[in-house]
């Protein structure tokens, strides 16, 4: 709440010099403003003027393309602590989190490796201790390049300039989220039966909370391992650069109340950061762009049609492949200003470990594992032009739990 106060204090500033038409306050001048004003430590309130600052560099840069965009004016109840590198202590078991002169400081009982940096604690069903780790980034696997298309079923389907494709699966995010809905309906149906406040509304509450939490926690693990896939398959092609489509709008069209709560709690954003952060880390080029029209147009002979089903088949040259790649096919003139072929090669994966690791053929790598269509329980491919589940068996990894 302290940490609100002082984010408050900064909007209320900025807010003043843009009505009276006077410069905007800098990093000096709010450094100076909020001195000695908060129960914080002195580093942790320049933090949150830096986080403020970069908010108005966002909002500024946001309202080029879009004039709807306001600047920060929400009145902020609860705002993260934030710690610089230079403020955490970190001892073998500990962690110390200065509060300022006078009061007592945060002791955590944690390890935490010792190039960590930056900490921050926030609230997400709970108090959570998020601390940053300087990464160096790898040299560029390659000057190849690629596209990837996202999507509610398919979390990622990626075309490369080099004749090789993957698709990695959604469905089991989507399984998770599906239960979570039917979970929460359940205890809503009982909590309006409940006085509010009450032990029994209380303890639904609870119950309501923990099924959310571990729900975002496993589907945040199957999206980062599938983000991970996406970067390993581009590094083993030597992708040097990478276009993410992003399918922002999608959501405008109302298909029914189903469909329009999978769009909804389609995390499309969280797909596109972790691309980014982990293709910079790998030293591959990252960006994205609007992908308007990909999904419509038949990369033989151009025609545009509305697509049906996960197989595109063109009702002009005859052409059929899968629906998600002919959309990252097409996204290579709009990134890369050239056209490509359709790939010959797709590879379809599942987020999540490998099943049975340890023994056996599961416990390859992929490198090790056949890619030709028909070739034993392990082949991860088939020929382009075919859709998924014609006798060709997916990569058998998946994470517990998942349907």
């Amino acid at each position: 709440m302290e940490a609100a106060r002082a984010w408050n204090l900064c909007r209320d500033i900025h807010l003043e010099a843009r009505r009276n038409g006077l410069q905007w306050p800098n990093r000096d001048d709010l450094q100076k403003a909020t001195r000695g004003l908060f129960s914080l430590h002195s580093q942790t309130v320049q933090m949150i003027c830096h986080a403020f600052l970069a908010n108005v560099d966002t909002a500024r840069q946001v309202k080029k393309v879009n004039p709807k965009m306001r600047y920060p004016y929400k009145t902020k109840q609860f705002y993260p602590l934030l710690w610089p590198e230079q403020a955490v202590c970190i001892e073998p078991g500990y962690v110390t989190l200065p509060m300022g002169r006078g009061r007592s400081s945060i002791v955590l009982r944690i390890n935490l490796p010792d190039n960590a940096g930056a900490c921050k604690v926030c609230w997400n069903d709970g108090f959570e201790l998020h601390f940053s780790i300087p990464v160096m980034a790898e040299n560029p696997p390659g000057s190849n390049h690629a596209t990837a298309d996202l999507g509610e079923i398919h979390q990622a389907a990626v075309a490369t300039d080099t004749g090789q494709a993957l698709i990695i699966s959604g469905r089991g995010i989507r399984s998770l989220k599906r239960r979570q809905n039917i979970a929460l309906g359940e205890i809503a149906k009982k909590r309006s039966r409940c006085e509010k406040n009450s032990r029994r509304w209380k303890k639904l509450q609870r119950a309501r909370t923990k099924v959310s939490s571990r729900t975002e926690r496993r589907v945040r693990d199957l999206r980062h391992q599938g983000a991970s896939k996406v970067i390993e398959f581009c590094k083993r092609n030597h992708v040097g650069s990478l276009f993410v489509g992003n399918p922002d709008g999608v959501r405008s069209k109302p298909s029914g109340r189903y469909h329009n709560q999978r769009i909804s709690q389609w995390e499309y954003g969280k797909d596109i950061d972790y691309l980014s952060h982990k293709s910079e880390r790998a030293g591959i080029m990252c960006f994205t762009g609007n992908e308007r029209g990909t999904s419509s147009r038949c990369p033989g002979c151009g025609h545009r049609q509305k697509p049906t089903g996960r197989v595109w088949k063109c009702k002009s040259c005859g052409f059929t492949g899968h629906r998600d790649i002919v959309g990252a096919v097409n996204m290579h003139p709009i990134a890369f200003g050239s056209e490509i072929e359709f790939p010959h090669r797709i590879t379809y994966l599942r987020p999540g470990p490998l099943k049975g690791a340890g023994s056996g053929m599961n416990n390859r790598s992929p490198s090790d594992r056949s890619s030709s269509p028909g070739t034993g329980p392990s082949c991860l491919s088939k020929p382009a032009g075919q859709p998924p589940g014609n006798g060709v068996s997916q990569e058998t990894g998946q994470t517990a739990g998942v349907a």
